[in-house]
């Protein structure tokens, strides 16, 4: 796993920025794995930044979210539908029809989940893949547990991520207990993986992801199966893991 560290989130935003950018040169038409949450905004706004800078086009892009809500409403406020739209999908050329994000109103949850796994599988795979970490390890939404569900599936969230959570809500009640989340073995396909973490409320998790060996009740250690990895923190996440 290779380590950018960074003294800033500004900094941190800017270096996954330029990855993304240069996956994006690469290939104009490659498929991105998205992420949302608080850690990835800077990256998105440092993308829409160089969008409108003629750097970059997104045209041809196809992108796939890691996760949503359930249930929840996409015109609603604390939507991933509604982020990606405020963040970045409303700010760029990205094409609506090549946009997928899980339905968080839907009646069959796991019909909607099979179809998204089969989606990914029929644009040949996600290139790159956006990455946050839970305070308690998770990524997208899988929460630690004896066992790791493989592809996207319905979940409980934990109290904790509850909790986390809240402060996007307008109180903790209101924060949706389930939610649908890319599994494992979806995340882990992707061809390349960046993990982004900042703040020092993270700093446990990068350490149990740097030091500990795979453990299902810290998802985020199921990423050193994979190939190609690239962690992007800053320097109150990643601490004294040396």
């Amino acid at each position: 796993m290779r380590v950018i560290l960074c003294n800033t989130y500004e900094e941190l935003s800017k270096n996954a920025a330029k990855l993304v950018a240069s996956q994006i040169c690469l290939k104009p038409n490659c498929v991105l794995g998205l992420a949302t949450g608080a850690t990835p905004i800077g990256m998105y706004e440092e993308l829409v930044r160089l969008y409108n800078a003629g750097e970059i086009d997104f045209k041809d892009v196809v992108t796939f979210n890691l996760d949503e809500y359930y249930p929840i409403s996409p015109d609603n406020p604390q939507s991933y539908h509604y982020f990606m739209n405020q963040h970045l999908c409303g700010r760029v050329n990205l094409a609506p029809e090549n946009v997928h994000i899980l339905n968080g109103e839907t009646d069959d949850p796991e019909t909607e989940c099979d179809a998204f796994d089969a989606l990914i599988e029929s644009c040949d795979g996600i290139d790159l893949q956006i990455l946050g970490i839970g305070r308690n390890g998770h990524i997208g939404f899988n929460e630690p547990d004896d066992a790791l569900n493989t592809s996207t599936h319905i979940t409980d969230l934990t109290e904790s991520t509850i909790e986390a959570n809240a402060r996007f809500f307008d109180s903790i009640e209101s924060v949706p207990k389930q939610a649908l989340t890319m599994g494992i073995a979806t995340i882990l396909k992707s061809r390349k993986i960046i993990l982004l973490a900042n703040g020092k409320e993270k700093h446990d998790a990068v350490s149990q992801l740097l030091t500990e060996e795979i453990d299902t009740e810290v998802p985020a250690t199921m990423l050193k199966v994979h190939p190609d990895v690239v962690l992007i923190c800053d320097r109150e996440a990643y601490g004294d893991v040396d």
